[in-house]
């Protein structure tokens, strides 16, 4: 490790990984012969988390391991790097996402039955491109449905380390709610260079995923919402 604390190597490496990191990924980055335990990572996270307490941003573990994250006090700020701007995502979009988060497994069928209308192509593409549901099998029913569920990458897109972090039905009261409930506890504070989605309702058609920016450009979002120190020939932020 070149006498440098295993705190400090991890840290460089969470700020050029631009992605979470986890615990044995970690350990891989080391030669056999100084290669550190599982425990001494976990001390080193601590180590890090508790150095990060006066820092503007926050080290977090999410699905996929830990990253770095600028606190959500200056997110505002910061998110005035990028140009472009947010997604906005249709109810139609969010409630679908909705349903599969609290239902999965469950079927394109079964989500039009509870919602009462159509889910557009537009919507299950656009939850797809983000990776944020993926086919977990078929239902054993005439025709075989796809059985949708969400990935590892929703989790990590809203701050979340498993399905259990997800907010009680009972908090999420109704789906009117869902702009600022569907930026889960802990999105808030994962919230970093870039500001979590934006959920706004659609004016107009159900069939709409994401609408149109005011400038009738297509919007766009950032592959994550973590602290990115990347290369300059990186393409990640």
């Amino acid at each position: 490790m070149n006498d440098q604390p295993l705190s400090g190597v991890l840290e460089a490496v969470l700020l050029a990984a631009g992605r979470p990191v986890s615990v044995e990924q970690f350990r891989e980055l080391f030669e056999e012969s100084q290669r550190p335990t599982t425990e001494e990572v976990e001390a080193a996270l601590s180590e890090l988390a508790s150095a990060c307490a006066d820092r503007a941003y926050e080290l977090r573990e999410v699905a996929s391991g830990w990253r770095l994250e600028v606190r959500a006090r200056y997110a505002e700020v910061v998110s005035r790097l990028w140009q472009e701007r947010p997604s906005r995502y249709s109810r139609a979009l969010l409630e679908t996402l909705a349903l599969i988060a609290y239902r999965q497994p469950i079927t394109r069928g079964e989500i039009e039955d509870i919602r009462g209308v159509t889910v557009s192509t537009s919507i299950m593409r656009t939850l797809q491109e983000r990776n944020w549901i993926r086919v977990v099998g078929h239902r054993e029913v005439p025709g075989r449905p796809e059985l949708l569920g969400t990935t590892r990458e929703f989790l990590d897109y809203f701050g979340l380390r498993s399905l259990d972090d997800l907010p009680t039905l009972a908090e999420l009261r109704d789906l009117d709610d869902i702009k600022m409930q569907l930026e889960f506890p802990g999105a808030e504070n994962a919230s970093a260079a870039l500001p979590a989605p934006r959920t706004e309702v659609a004016d107009g058609s159900e069939d709409e995923a994401i609408l149109e920016d005011e400038d009738g450009g297509e919007p766009s979002t950032p592959d994550s919402p973590s602290l990115v120190a990347a290369p300059p020939d990186s393409n990640e932020h």
